[in-house]
């Protein structure tokens, strides 16, 4: 495992910047001599995808109404007895 002392020391020999994708090739005592010192990491940015808000809020942030919970799925609901059919004939040969 690596120090900081150690990081810094390994950074600042090779002359490179201070980010954190440099810093973590630059951790413990078998820091190899990097060559491609311009690459940029991909940068992301989380943007919502669904809404899993279980209560509406008002403006200072207190629930003001509860969503209702959708109770079937595909035409089935909790409890419902369901008969499964299962057919040698379709899996493949390679099981």
């Amino acid at each position: 495992m690596g120090t900081g002392g150690r990081t810094k020391y390994n950074r600042t020999a090779q002359g490179l910047p201070k980010a954190h994708h440099m810093d973590a090739a630059c951790v413990g005592a078998s820091t190899p001599e990097l060559r491609n010192t311009h690459i940029v990491p991909l940068e992301t940015r989380a943007v919502g995808r669904d809404n899993r808000q279980m209560a509406r809020v008002d403006s200072y942030g207190f629930p003001k109404g509860h969503r209702s919970r959708k109770k079937v799925h595909f035409g089935f609901q909790t409890g419902d007895i369901v008969k499964d059919v299962f057919r040698l004939a379709s899996i493949p040969a390679s099981l």
